[in-house]
């Protein structure tokens, strides 16, 4: 059978599919997209089941070549990784860099890909390139990662003999609302319409809640409430998440993520073997440094693969022009390197027990997910935290998210199972707070890290200046008390606030979360002893930002600096 053409839509068009609305009745698919690996499952009427490519893998590494004419991806392309590395011809991690700015420390710690990275430091998406015959194919994280998806599209509609529109699709917990944006709009130039983006984390405690309501249909009894802690660790992202389950309804009590993964393993591993490595490509990106940083590349993830069943392992790499890396390599040494990475994990767990209010001695499961989870020290890390001498046994670390993902992919496309399989719930919580900026660029949570979604709150602000009959509302997400340590997201102006002295007119701001994730702010004026609002009331959907929010604050700041800005007003706060 022939495959299927498709072709990747610009992230500036809209396909002929988005325009025109349908229910969307079949199946939705369930799709993880690794860092480093992706997989894809789907709901078979019993049981969920993984697709293999044609050279019968279930997980496929995530790049993109552009060595041909035509890009291929980790989904068919029969050459290896490793050999595509070595020329620069391909392109990988492209989770870490969708939706980031240039200015992004992520962005600028992937300069030393083996392949062409560069900024403008000017806050718009970085300029990325693989080397085809001696030349620089341009493109972006998110046109890479639409071709890889069409791949996995084509591979699941050969498989499963019928055209694929609908996904269910994993992100990280540490996704910001533009980044989640970013994703929906490459699953759109692939052609695909997201029903749900579920973060991670909360994919697997889907997955654990059918297996528990499984043991109580097992055992004719009626099942307890469960609480489990899930960490999940990837080659890019780190989530938490403290889950309360009982009678297939997870309920996500506390959830958090962070930017850290193996490649930060790898890449601090490396800096150890090789310190020069860090200025390696100053003198430029030739197919000499690229070659090397492969060979690099591939000796120091095979020599923590290998850590993670062995004391130590020896090391020996040839670089050419004399350089050799010649070293056994100890598991005590490479966790003393790693020391703050793991640190970071630590401190990730107890806040997110803290969150969730829940004692480490109320914990009854723990499980661990992700390629890292094999790791020596993060399961000891982990268990030592909980103080449990075993991880949860019934999960597949590298498929816990993707079954979790086609579960819920069934579910939302109504398929009804005659065991009571798919009777399953999974009550979301934000994994950051929601506020706008107020004066003295302090950040206001309007919506509270943890709440549950659907959520809903609003607060009273009003004017700081005199005769102030403007008000530039700036949303941000985040935690921290200064909007630096915060994402912008949106925002909008609003007009027509009646002339008077400062502190008297009431601005309600609203912020909404409905099921589906959307975040709308609703913003209305009232003048004390007024009954009605004094004009019609303002709504926005989130984000409103695109590829310049990195300088879009500093060009709202320059153009009004805090002549628009507001002050909460404590008195008014509605619950």
């Amino acid at each position: 059978m022939a495959n299927p053409s498709y072709t990747v839509a610009s992230d500036n068009e809209t396909t002929a599919d988005e325009k025109v609305s349908s229910p969307f009745p079949d199946l939705a698919i369930g799709i993880d997209i690794g860092t480093s690996q992706c997989s894809v499952a789907f709901w078979n009427g019993s049981r969920v089941e993984l697709l293999r490519n044609t050279r019968n893998q279930q997980h496929m590494r995530s790049y993109v070549t552009f060595k041909d004419e035509i890009p291929a991806s980790g989904v068919s392309n029969q050459l290896s990784q490793e050999h595509e590395m070595l020329s620069g011809a391909a392109i990988f991690n492209m989770k870490r860099l969708i939706g980031r700015v240039d200015t992004d420390p992520i962005v600028h710690a992937s300069k030393n890909l083996p392949f062409l990275v560069q900024t403008l430091d000017i806050g718009v998406r970085p300029f990325i390139a693989a080397l085809v015959g001696n030349v620089w194919r341009s493109t972006t994280p998110e046109e890479a990662l639409a071709i890889f998806l069409v791949e996995l599209r084509a591979m699941a509609e050969i498989q499963l003999k019928r055209p694929i529109r609908n996904v269910i699709l994993t992100v990280p917990a540490a996704f910001s609302r533009f980044q989640l944006t970013r994703i929906e709009r490459v699953c759109a130039m692939a052609g695909l319409h997201v029903l749900r983006l579920m973060p991670e984390p909360t994919a697997v405690a889907l997955l654990y809640a059918q297996q528990q309501q499984q043991n109580v249909h097992d055992n004719m009894g009626r099942g307890n409430e469960k609480t489990a802690l899930i960490f999940n660790m990837g080659a890019g992202y780190c989530d938490v998440a403290v889950t309360a389950t009982a009678g297939g309804i997870s309920q996500i009590k506390a959830l958090a993520g962070i930017t850290l993964g193996g490649e930060d393993l790898l890449s601090n591993t490396l800096l150890h073997l090789l310190p020069e490595s860090r200025n390696f490509f100053c003198s430029g990106h030739g197919i000499h440094e690229i070659h090397i940083m492969g060979i690099l590349r591939m000796a120091t993830q095979d020599a923590i693969n290998r850590l993670s069943f062995q004391n130590s392992v020896q090391i020996d790499i040839d670089l050419g022009n004399g350089v050799k890396i010649c070293k056994v390599l100890e598991r005590k040494e490479f966790e003393w390197v790693n020391l703050k990475v793991f640190e970071k994990c630590e401190n990730l767990i107890k806040q997110c027990l803290h969150d969730a209010k829940v004692y480490v001695e109320d914990v009854n499961d723990v499980i661990l997910v992700g390629g890292c989870s094999y790791i020596p020290r993060i399961r000891s890390l982990v268990t030592g935290i909980c103080k449990r001498q075993e991880v949860y046994p019934g999960i597949n670390p590298l498929e816990a998210a993707v079954c979790g993902a086609a579960l819920e992919g069934a579910v939302a496309s109504g398929i009804s199972d005659p065991f009571g399989n798919l009777d399953l719930l999974t009550i979301q919580a934000t994994p950051l707070g929601i506020g706008i900026r107020t004066e003295g660029d302090i950040f206001v949570p309007i919506i509270l890290k943890g709440a549950t979604i659907p959520a809903r709150r609003e607060l009273t602000f009003t004017t700081v200046h005199d005769n102030q009959t403007e008000a530039l509302i700036l949303v941000y997400e985040g935690e921290g008390r200064k909007v630096g340590k915060t994402h912008l997201i949106g925002h909008f102006k609003l007009i027509g606030i009646p002339s008077a002295n400062k502190g008297v007119p009431e601005i309600n701001i609203c912020m909404d979360i409905d099921v589906s994730n959307v975040l709308r702010v609703l913003a209305g004026i009232k003048m004390p002893d007024v009954q009605w609002p004094v004009c019609p009331l303002m709504e926005v959907r989130m984000p409103t930002v695109d590829d310049g929010h990195g300088w879009c604050e500093e060009a709202l700041n320059r153009t009004y600096g805090s002549k628009l800005d507001l002050v909460t007003l404590q008195k008014k706060t509605h619950m």
